[in-house]
């Protein structure tokens, strides 16, 4: 989907629902859509604040004026890129919240880039597991584990509304890349399923506009990536082919700067494939087993 035309409601305070408050980091690329969106849940004097972007002056400067008087009871991070919780930290210094979600996440050295999409710096003063709530005047926020896009990636249920703030997960404007070594595609296709098995009446995602159809989106998004895998089956069986043979023939008129991110998308189906004795390696070649 192409990013629409300017003007974009970056710093200003969107009321999606009674609940819920969103505020738009100025971080857009073909990555982030038109950026990050943070959202703040509750009214009532006590809220949360949930994916608190960039660690930017400008978005932070915004975030503590939509907070206006009321007590942070959370700063709550869905995953630890880095257009979603560097400004976790100085948010916290600013409002006393403590910060919570998501488990650190510390990649070893698998080689160049592998971890530089992370934020290094996000350091929670509590680990949400799955099932676990927090909770403020009129509203909970419970964690649901959705790893793939990242390890660590959680969503969180805002229970009162039936609301799901899916992070990266699941966008209103994309599919979400899974990149090895720490994305899986095995766990994403295993985390919509999960989704797909709630009754979730709309998801708020860190990118895009609100999903108004949460199960025919994620019952697509599934249908979307068998697709994917069929076609590197189909591809692979003509002929033993490289991810960069792949990329071209499965992703035509691409922008040319997500082509890194295709093939990675690429290379997580091959792992998940080769897992499943379906598809093997050999050197940068892939054929079918």
């Amino acid at each position: 989907m192409a990013i629409p035309p300017k003007p974009w409601p970056t710093g200003k305070v969107e009321q999606p629902e009674p609940l819920v408050r969103r505020v738009l980091a100025p971080n857009p690329s073909p990555y982030t859509y038109t950026g990050t969106q943070t959202y703040l849940v509750g009214n009532a004097g006590r809220i949360a604040v949930i994916d608190p972007g960039p660690d930017d002056e400008d978005h932070l400067a915004a975030l503590v004026a939509a907070i206006g008087d009321a007590e942070v009871a959370a700063i709550m991070c869905t995953h630890t890129h880095r257009d979603h919780s560097p400004a976790a930290k100085p948010l916290s210094q600013r409002t006393g919240a403590p910060i919570v979600g998501c488990a650190p996440l510390v990649l070893k050295d698998d080689g160049p880039r592998a971890d530089a999409p992370f934020d290094k710096t996000y350091a929670p003063d509590r680990v949400m597991e799955d099932g676990e709530s927090m909770t403020g005047p009129g509203w909970t926020l419970t964690a649901v584990a959705t790893p793939g896009h990242t390890s660590n990636h959680l969503c969180f249920a805002l229970e009162e509304s039936g609301a799901l703030f899916t992070g990266d997960h699941v966008m209103g404007w994309s599919t979400s890349v899974v990149v090895p070594p720490d994305g899986d595609m095995g766990d994403y296709m295993a985390s919509l399923a999960k989704l797909y098995e709630r009754q979730d009446r709309v998801y708020y995602s860190a990118h895009g506009a609100p999903i108004e159809n949460p199960r025919q989106l994620v019952r697509g998004m599934i249908g979307h990536r068998r697709q994917r895998e069929n076609q590197i089956q189909r591809l692979l069986g003509e002929m033993a082919q490289s991810i960069d043979d792949l990329v071209p023939q499965m992703y035509k008129g691409l922008d040319e700067r997500l082509i890194p991110a295709a093939g990675m998308s690429v290379k997580a189906h091959l792992i998940d494939l080769e897992r499943r004795g379906m598809v093997r390696s050999s050197g940068d070649l892939w054929t079918i087993d």
